[in-house]
């Protein structure tokens, strides 16, 4: 049964992998490319700010009342 499928199923195969490398090439370049640019260049990737509990500025902002 498998041996009977024609050029019409390998050019449909072939197409498939074709879409599906030019998927996982389009996902390499959004994950590794620069995400946001800068007049100098390229900005580093930075994405949180990183605080410690002790810091002043990690806790709410307004006081909780109630």
């Amino acid at each position: 049964m498998a041996g009977e499928a024609g050029s019409g199923a390998l050019r449909e195969l072939i197409l498939v992998v074709a879409v599906a490398l030019a998927g996982l090439l389009l996902a390499m370049v959004a994950a590794f490319a620069p995400w946001h640019a800068t007049p100098v260049g390229n900005a580093p990737a930075g994405l949180v700010e990183l605080h410690s509990p002790g810091d002043p500025g990690s806790g709410p902002t307004v006081a909780h009342v109630g």
